[in-house]
């Protein structure tokens, strides 16, 4: 088993250094979701929420938590984001009166360490963000799974879900 390179000698957490890591090209795609209720539904597909556009307001929220991630996620590298895209998709099963948004963020980045978690955090932010707008017309959203769909690029080479 190798060494685990999160720790320093006294056993204490520490960013790791990535100075001797190769420059690539590497990529993340993660997911998140939101269930509303039948009112927040027509409120965002009419544009009649109060608050604004939902969809313009979390795709921005997005944008500025991966370009953020290193600040709130502790061993996180800051990195030069090249670029987030957020898109949502509806999946409605109207006779179970169950209206879901499914959030999709891609992160991309010329660098020495993944983009994963830069990703995951502009995902949970659109979750959070539309949760935010809407919870007047209802509390009982439900935000989640959260999850990694895929990435590329770097040493421990491409990853995949499976279940997805």
């Amino acid at each position: 088993m190798s060494k685990l390179t999160h720790f320093n000698e006294q056993g204490r957490a520490k960013m790791v250094d990535v100075s001797d890591k190769s420059v690539t090209t590497r990529t993340a795609i993660a997911q998140s979701s939101i269930v509303v209720n039948e009112t927040i539904h027509a409120q965002i597909a009419e544009g009649t929420n109060k608050k604004g556009d939902v969809f313009a307001v979390a795709q921005i929220a997005a944008v500025m938590a991966a370009k953020n991630t290193a600040t709130i996620i502790p061993m996180c590298h800051p990195l030069p984001l090249t670029g987030v895209d957020v898109q949502f998709e509806w999946q409605i099963d109207e006779a179970a009166s169950r209206y879901e948004i499914i959030i999709h963020a891609t992160v991309k980045t010329k660098g020495v360490t993944g983009v994963e978690m830069e990703a995951l955090t502009a995902a949970s932010a659109a979750a959070l963000t539309i949760y935010d707008m809407c919870k007047a017309a209802g509390k009982e959203m439900i935000i989640g799974p959260t999850m990694l769909i895929e990435k590329t690029g770097g040493k421990n080479g491409d990853f995949k879900r499976v279940d997805h």
